[in-house]
C-alpha cells in the first residue's frame, strides 16, 4: 500500500498537469474543432476574405484588365460619383418598386393559395407539388418560356388580349412602361410555390380547438382567418417577408436574360447595374462601392421591417 501511494506520489510534475488538462471533455471539444475546421477555413477564405477585399475596392480605382498594379487609392471618390450619377437613382428606383411589389404580391397570394389547400380533405400532396415546380425551374427556362408568352405580337397573352377587343395590347418587355411589371408578374409566378408550402408547414402548427372554439362563438370563415389564421402565422410571415426582401434586391437572372436593364433602364436594377460596371466596363473599384451601398440599402430595409414586426408584436 506503502509503494503504491509513493509510486503515485512520485509521478512527475509535467505527466500530471497533462493528465489532468486533457479530461475527455477538453477531447470532444478538441475533436468537434477539427470536424469544422474544414468550413471555417473555407468561410475565412472564400467568405471574409472577399468581402473585406471588396470593402478596400471600393476605396480604388482598377479596371481588372491591368491587373493587381494597377489598383490606384482614391479614397471616396468612387461614393461621390456614385451618389451623383443618374443612373444609380433609376436602378435604386426601379429595385424599390420592385421589391414593393413583388414581396406583399408573392406573399398575399401564397397565403390565400395555402389555406385554400389546407382546407382541401383530398390531392393536398398533388397540389404541393404543382405550386414548387416553377420554383425549382431554372430561372433561364421560366424566362425563356414567359419571352414566348409576352411577345408582343405573336404571344399568346396579346392573342387573347386581343380576342377580347383589344386591339393595341402592350408591348410588354419591349415597353418602358410594362417591362419592369412584366418581369414582377414572372417573379411573383415564380415565388408562390415556395411561400406556399412554407404556409402549409405553418397552418398544420395552429391547433384545430382555436377554430372550433370561433365556430362555437359565432365567427365566420372570414373572422376566423383575420382573428385566427394571420396572427398565428405571424412569425412564417415575417420569415418570409425578411427573406424575400433580400432575394428581391439581388435579382438579376431575369433581368440578364429578357432585357439586358432595358429598354432604356427601364428594367435595370443594382446587382445587374453593379454587373455592368463590373464585367463589361471592369470598373471593379466602382462595382465594388455599388456592392457595399446595395449592403446598406438591404440592412436598412431589413431592421425596419424587424422594428415594425416587434412594434406589431
Amino acid at each position: 500500500m506503502q509503494g503504491n501511494s509513493q509510486s503515485r506520489i512520485s509521478l512527475p510534475k509535467s505527466e500530471s498537469l497533462k493528465k489532468k488538462y486533457w479530461t475527455g471533455s477538453r477531447k470532444e471539444t478538441l475533436l468537434g474543432w477539427l470536424f469544422i475546421a474544414p468550413e471555417t477555413i473555407g468561410i475565412v477564405v472564400l467568405g471574409a476574405f472577399p468581402l473585406l477585399f471588396s470593402l478596400y475596392l471600393s476605396f480604388t480605382d482598377w479596371d481588372l484588365v491591368s491587373g493587381l498594379k494597377g489598383i490606384n487609392y482614391v479614397g471616396f471618390d468612387n461614393y461621390i460619383q456614385l451618389f451623383q450619377e443618374s443612373k444609380f437613382y433609376i436602378t435604386l428606383k426601379n429595385n424599390l418598386l420592385y421589391t414593393a411589389a413583388t414581396v406583399p404580391l408573392s406573399i398575399i397570394i401564397a397565403l390565400v393559395i395555402a389555406v385554400v389547400i389546407h382546407s382541401v380533405l383530398y390531392f393536398k400532396g398533388y397540389f404541393k407539388v404543382v405550386f414548387f415546380i416553377p420554383y425549382i425551374a431554372t430561372t433561364v427556362a421560366v424566362a425563356a418560356v414567359f419571352s414566348v408568352l409576352f411577345h408582343p405580337s405573336q404571344g399568346v397573352i396579346n392573342n387573347l388580349l386581343m380576342s377580347f377587343g383589344i386591339m393595341d395590347p402592350p408591348k410588354w418587355l419591349g415597353s418602358t412602361d410594362f417591362a419592369l411589371w412584366s418581369i414582377i408578374i414572372i417573379a411573383v409566378w415564380q415565388v408562390i410555390g415556395y411561400n406556399v408550402v412554407i404556409y402549409l408547414a405553418g397552418l398544420t402548427a395552429i391547433p384545430d380547438d382555436l377554430y372550433e372554439a370561433a365556430e362555437i362563438d359565432g365567427a365566420n370563415k372570414w373572422k376566423q382567418f383575420t382573428r385566427i389564421t394571420v396572427p398565428m402565422l405571424g412569425t412564417t410571415t415575417f420569415f418570409l417577408t425578411i427573406t424575400s426582401v433580400i432575394n428581391s434586391f439581388k435579382v438579376f437572372d431575369l433581368v440578364a436574360f429578357l432585357t439586358g436593364g432595358g429598354p432604356r433602364n427601364a428594367t435595370n436594377v443594382l446587382v445587374y447595374y453593379l454587373y455592368e460596371e463590373g464585367f463589361q466596363k471592369f470598373r471593379m473599384g466602382y462595382a465594388a462601392t455599388l456592392s457595399w451601398v446595395l449592403f446598406i440599402v438591404i440592412g436598412i430595409i431589413t431592421l425596419l421591417t424587424v422594428r415594425m414586426q416587434r412594434n406589431q408584436y
